[in-house]
């Protein structure tokens, strides 16, 4: 009944690895999508690895009361499939790419040698640049500390035979990526651009490095380790239990995987296995090459073969954002749309004499983020500002601590989520008194107030007057400015939005059951949802029964989905994905059709830690004109034919026909451009 929420993934992250094969995305694209697929695969190795490890180590008995689709996550299956991958990683990047850039006057050294005229630049490089950020450790020798690998940083393992003594050491030194860029261009040869890695400029000098000693070999290897994640959003009762003494086990932020170069001697693996406590399961095979999540900054050396940028537009103008509002919902897809209007609502907010309050929920900002400096300056000018911020926003915990900081100083009211719960929802809300008038202005979105990433992923961001909106927001923040020990939901009722813990799932399940009494009926009945994830397993029942009553189900997943479409015979449920140039975000929901449809956007995705132990907000868009945005913007997806694939199984979907088509971030580009401001 239930897909394996783990090899779905990995099924998504192989749409990526495919992109890259694809000869019709732009040349340099594709070396992005390389690195996409090995950051994601990277990420994953902290986040899900360990677990999935740690379930397959529980006893038969424990395993046959598990879920179904959590039973089915054998490690050894993953370890399987992603080995798949990596391989075909490796035939698309040698096999395609580096003779397409060949092609294109770029020569790529990868895994060859350097040409002797290089010889001198790239010891200059090693000699002004890189050495001081190279620190050598002898393993296994006594130091004054204990050395451990970083995550994720490259290090080279070099044998070395001391020519006077007869010792052979083995050194491991730090490839210093943090500190200096992982690629360099040295000069043409024939016209022809000549790009190296870091990497290979460190061993063509390892000479210099251990003058007097014999370097007998030297490999590549990176640990990924354990992000120590909080199971209790994925798993519940005694199999959190006892899962999480598997985990026990291992030490805080463990080794999940040890990569090492091909080739590096069984003997050697071993010794570096135990020299930093690395079970066999946990040891994986790669390339000279790791962190290929680098090549995002490969160099670039010819502008057509990039995608072609679109100016996004702007809408509404600049000016008074306000009173634009006042005149209808605005509603932003972005990044087709300019995120300018939403920077110039909190600083215009930050300057505005009426403004009195400001509130919002913060999740994920940018590094320099302009809207927490805008609410910094509300502060100092006196505004009442209160923040919700999740410090435990994975991945970006010093960031929020960072800026949390800076707002506390300012005089920014934090409110820090309860430990038992993430505040994940997307919501921002202003106040304004004129002469005893009082009025608000909110924002609901699908994606963090970042406007780094607004730029290339695809969300919805409604901006409103509706004083009945308004109201509602201003509750559920003071609900989450009380820091109430639980949810009393008796005490909370919510009839605009859609909030987890509130009524998020009861509201969808009477939308369902209203689809469900349609098709009884004999009338049309139809539910399209686009999200990134779909785990939670009383939903998908819930859509079970729906198809199996009649009902027509349209999803767009972009990631994980535990939902078997071809589960209910004869059903009507198709699963599709779509993978292109912008990653695909946005959260939208639609029961019914036509202008009797209900029509809903927000923050959450349906897996059990959204709906069961966040926070989400979710917004039931009632304006004529946003809910039939969202319904084109929907059927524009479900219409493309070149980069949307259907989902047939954990592992397999069908590829789409690319070249001529409807593609649908081309779609929406050019009827976003045509929409009314």
């Amino acid at each position: 009944m239930f897909y394996n929420r783990d090899l779905t993934w990995l099924s998504f992250n192989y749409r990526v690895l495919q992109e890259a094969s694809c000869t019709e995305v732009p040349l340099y694209e594709r070396l992005k999508f390389l690195a996409i697929f090995s950051s994601n695969l990277d990420e994953f190795f902290r986040v899900r690895y360990p677990a999935v490890i740690a379930f397959s180590k529980l006893d038969k008995k424990t395993i046959r009361k598990a879920d179904l689709h959590k039973k089915e996550a054998v490690a050894e299956q993953v370890q399987q499939t992603i080995h798949a991958q990596l391989n075909q990683f490796g035939s698309i990047l040698l096999g395609h790419i580096i003779p397409a850039l060949t092609a294109h006057q770029v020569c790529f050294y990868y895994n060859k040698p350097l040409l002797p005229q290089h010889y001198e630049e790239v010891k200059e490089i090693f000699l002004s640049k890189a050495l001081s950020f190279i620190q050598p450790v002898i393993l296994g020798a006594g130091t004054e500390y204990t050395f451990m690998p970083e995550n994720n940083q490259l290090y080279l393992v070099v044998t070395i035979k001391d020519k006077h003594k007869d010792i052979i050491n083995n050194v491991i030194l730090n490839i210093p990526t943090q500190k200096l860029p992982r690629f360099y261009t040295l000069s043409s040869v024939d016209g022809v651009q000549q790009v190296v890695f870091l990497d290979d400029i460190i061993r063509q000098n390892l000479d210099l490095l251990f003058a007097g000693q014999e370097i007998i070999s030297a490999y590549s290897i990176k640990f990924n380790r354990d992000a120590g994640i909080k199971l209790g959003d994925d798993y519940s009762g005694k199999l959190l239990d006892k899962i999480e003494k598997q985990l026990s086990k291992r030490a805080e932020g463990a080794p999940s995987r040890f990569l090492y170069e091909k080739g590096m001697p069984q003997n050697l693996q071993l010794f570096m296995a135990s020299m930093f406590d690395v079970s066999v399961s946990d040891m994986f095979e790669g390339s000279r090459y790791h962190n290929l999540s680098d090549l995002m900054g490969f160099p670039s050396f010819d502008k057509s073969l990039q995608y072609k940028k679109q100016p996004p537009v702007l809408c509404p103008p600049v000016g008074d954002i306000f009173m634009e509002i006042s005149k209808r919902d605005i509603l932003l897809h972005l990044p087709y749309h300019s995120y300018t209007p939403v920077l110039t609502f909190f600083n215009q907010a930050a300057i505005d004499a009426d403004v009195t309050e400001i509130f919002i929920s913060l999740y994920r900002v940018a590094t320099e983020s302009h809207i927490v400096n805008a609410l910094i300056s509300a502060a100092k000018n006196g505004k009442k500002v209160t923040a919700i911020i999740e410090l435990k926003a994975r991945f970006d915990e010093s960031n929020n601590i960072k800026w949390s900081r800076e707002m506390k100083k300012a005089g920014v009211k934090l409110i820090y989520s309860e430990s038992y719960i993430k505040v994940h929802s997307k919501i921002a809300l202003v106040k304004k008194s004129n002469a005893g008038v009082e009025s608000a202005y909110a924002i609901i979105a699908t994606g963090n107030f970042n406007e780094s990433t607004a730029s290339f992923y695809t969300d919805h961001l409604l901006m409103t007057a509706s004083q009945p909106v308004c109201k509602e927001l201003g509750r559920l923040f003071a609900f989450l400015s009380s820091k109430k020990a639980t949810v009393n939901k008796k005490g909370e009722h919510y009839n605009e939005l859609f909030v987890s813990k509130f009524n998020l799932v009861q509201d969808f399940e009477k939308l369902i059951d209203r689809e469900i009494e349609k098709a009884k009926a004999g009338e049309p009945a139809l539910i399209r949802i686009k999200v990134n994830n779909l785990e939670e397993e009383y939903f998908i029942r819930l859509l079970y029964k729906a198809a199996e009553a009649g009902v027509t189900i349209n999803l767009l997943i972009r990631s994980i989905c535990c939902l078997v479409p071809t589960h209910v015979p004869g059903g009507y449920i198709t699963v599709k994905r779509i993978v292109d140039k912008y990653l695909e975000h946005s959260r939208i929901f639609i029961f019914g059709s036509g202008k009797d449809a209900t029509v809903a956007m927000g923050s959450s995705d349906l897996m059990t830690r959204n709906l069961r132990r966040r926070i989400e907000v979710c917004l039931d868009v009632k304006q004529e004109s946003c809910k039939q945005q969202l319904t084109d913007y929907f059927d524009m997806q479900w219409s493309d034919n070149t980069k949307a694939t259907i989902m047939l199984g954990e592992l397999e979907h069908s590829m789409p026909a690319n070249g001529t088509g409807l593609n649908a971030q081309q779609l929406i580009y050019e009827y976003v451009q045509h929409l009314t401001c």
